[in-house]
């Protein structure tokens, strides 16, 4: 007997939630690529562009608890779209912008826009995917962080040395709208799905928990999920890791740029790379922990067990302030991003291991706002340290206490989460 073909309708999701990433990282990092050039023309101080990122992260904090109950409300499918548009066009504002403060007042409506983008996409992953291949489908739209980066590396230098910076902002941000075409016309929930195969569909509802299976409109307790051990589980994975990779999205073209003397307005091989690793990261962090399940492991055990293996190798970042030679460097932060990203795709899945589907954009939301919290709190740290080092001619040593302060983050993150999830089983919505 021939055994009916499932088809992969689930991957074409997935490659949307890539694509939709991807973009949402190009935006906001070409403002990090382009800091040279305009601190150079606006006389920015690090303090100055520290305010800058603090108002992106500020917003985005915001953006991210209210978009995270307002998909779970309105559904992923019109809660991206309004996210992907408003995004679009705060990003295309900062061409018409001059000041510290003109700036930072459009990064506010880029981070409220930008903050729909996890939670949306994490939902159609609990949506679309049985748990053994929930962390691989994270790991692959994940890797959107890196290539959005990448790519930004390509286009803004190509933009601006034959259009100007203004035109960066204009093009990158109209992609966006781009996406939102496809999206519009490919993505619906598995049940309204006509290019969704029977058995396709019978993979995807079987292979989740009961948990994730609720049919029906089950009231939000918005206020109740921060009663849940499970929820502040979560919110430490963010809130103490997320910052970091804000550090190493915002300040490492700045840093190779002042300590190797690398020119950001030219193609930079250097930071392409680094970017880069963080793809093979996301995926294969997500691929390790789907590995473990499907040998047989408990998936929170699975989980764990991946989280601890990345935050052990996260210390590695601790050589970087002991070479002098820009191509150790690279080597070295590329495999701390690259764990990074592996470490994020696992905390990610999190949310959608412990949680229902009908509550995991709020909790992607709650989890993302404490890591934007953070992000608004490391900036300060990063701008003061930086602009005091300066001063004493030992920038250097500024990066490099930065790095310390990064590499023991993950184990003590990873200390809070094994404590607060010990024994606890996903949670069913009433």
């Amino acid at each position: 007997m021939i055994k009916p073909k499932i088809g992969n309708y689930r991957w074409l999701v997935a490659a949307l939630l890539l694509a939709a990433t991807t973009i949402n990282y190009l935006d906001r990092q070409i403002i990090g690529l382009l800091k040279p050039t305009l601190e150079k023309q606006y006389h920015w101080t690090e303090t100055d562009f520290s305010h800058i990122v603090m108002a992106f992260q500020a917003a985005y904090a915001i953006g991210l608890i209210s978009f995270g109950w307002v998909i779970d409300k309105v559904g992923t499918k019109i809660g991206y779209s309004m996210s992907a548009a408003f995004w679009g066009v705060m990003a295309m504002l900062h061409a018409i912008v001059r000041s510290v403060f003109g700036f930072s007042l459009v990064r506010v409506g880029l981070g409220l826009g930008e903050a729909g983008n996890y939670p949306a996409a994490m939902k159609a992953v609990a949506e679309w995917f049985p748990k053994k291949e929930r962390a691989l489908a994270t790991g692959i739209f994940n890797a959107g962080t890196s290539l959005g980066v990448v790519l930004a590396l390509v286009v803004g230098p190509l933009i601006l040395t034959h259009y100007g910076w203004q035109q960066v902002f204009w093009v990158t941000g109209s992609f966006g709208f781009v996406w939102l075409i496809f999206w519009l016309i490919f993505y619906e929930v598995p049940a309204k799905q006509k290019r969704l195969t029977a058995e396709e569909h019978e993979l995807i509802t079987s292979g989740q928990e009961a948990a994730n299976k609720v049919e029906g409109d089950v009231p939000l307790n918005w206020v109740k999920l921060f009663s849940y051990r499970q929820t502040w589980a979560y919110i430490v994975g963010k809130g103490l890791i997320d910052p970091i990779y804000w550090f190493f999205l915002f300040w490492l073209p700045s840093y190779f740029a002042a300590i190797f003397k690398l020119d950001l307005t030219k193609l930079c091989p250097e930071l392409m790379i680094i970017y880069a690793a963080t793809t093979l990261g996301s995926v294969g962090g997500g691929y390790l922990s789907s590995q473990l399940i499907k040998r047989g492991w408990p998936t929170i055990k699975a989980r764990k067990a991946a989280l601890l293996l990345f935050a052990v190798l996260e210390l590695s970042i601790l050589l970087v302030q002991f070479t002098t030679k820009a191509w150790v460097a690279v080597g070295l932060l590329s495999l701390a991003v690259a764990v990074h990203q592996a470490w994020a795709t696992n905390v990610f899945t999190l949310s959608s291991d412990m949680f229902p589907k009908q509550v995991v954009s709020s909790v992607v939301g709650i989890g993302g706002m404490a890591g934007a919290v953070g992000g608004i709190l490391f900036p300060l740290l990063i701008g003061w340290l930086l602009d005091s080092y300066k001063a004493a001619g030992r920038l250097g040593a500024g990066y490099n206490l930065l790095f310390t302060i990064c590499g023991f983050t993950y184990l003590f993150a990873f200390c809070i989460i094994h404590l607060l999830t010990r024994n606890l089983k996903p949670i069913v919505l009433q």
